[in-house]
């Protein structure tokens, strides 16, 4: 993900261009939006960082060497998964090593199904095309579909009492 490829709109949200992907056969190019959120927002994360580290053009994410000083090359990809697996363990999630990038897609895929976001509605925010792909992430998420049933149903009633003579 290149610097000159992000429009970032504080309050609002981003839009990533994506030269190429895995999935982009015709080589046209994919555009991503992030909405700003009001907690743990991606857009102000990301500004913040371009302007903490100077950056007008190049590599958004990039190694940050001991000493603070930013390099020109993008971060590794390997090194992405070490990265994950430290902030893990620093925030003492139990078995970090168990995790990699494609946690965090399995993750977000997860906590929208259990949030009611339908099935085209995921594929078409995380970008996949067809719903068998989308499903092996889902599946299992909520076997018994316990989190939709119970979202919908009311307030339980008091239970009656036993007559006491």
């Amino acid at each position: 993900l290149q610097v000159q490829d992000l429009e970032l709109v504080a309050g609002e949200g981003m839009t990533c261009f994506l030269p190429h992907s895995k999935s982009d056969r015709q080589h046209a190019g994919t555009t991503h939006k992030v909405p700003a959120l009001s907690r743990w927002c991606p857009v102000a994360a990301t500004m913040a960082w371009v302007a903490a580290a100077a950056l007008h053009e190049g590599p958004l994410f990039r190694a940050v060497n001991q000493w603070g000083g930013i390099a020109a090359a993008p971060l590794h990809p390997n090194s992405l998964v070490r990265l994950l697996r430290r902030i893990f363990r620093e925030a003492g999630l139990s078995s970090p090593n168990d995790y990699s990038g494609h946690s965090l897609r399995r993750g977000f895929a997860g906590w929208a199904n259990a949030n009611g976001w339908d099935v085209k509605a995921l594929m078409e925010y995380v970008g996949w095309r067809d719903v068998q792909s989308a499903m092996r992430y889902i599946d299992g998420a909520d076997p018994f579909a316990r989190q939709r049933i119970e979202a919908s149903l009311p307030e339980a009633p008091a239970l009656p009492r036993p007559a006491t003579t």
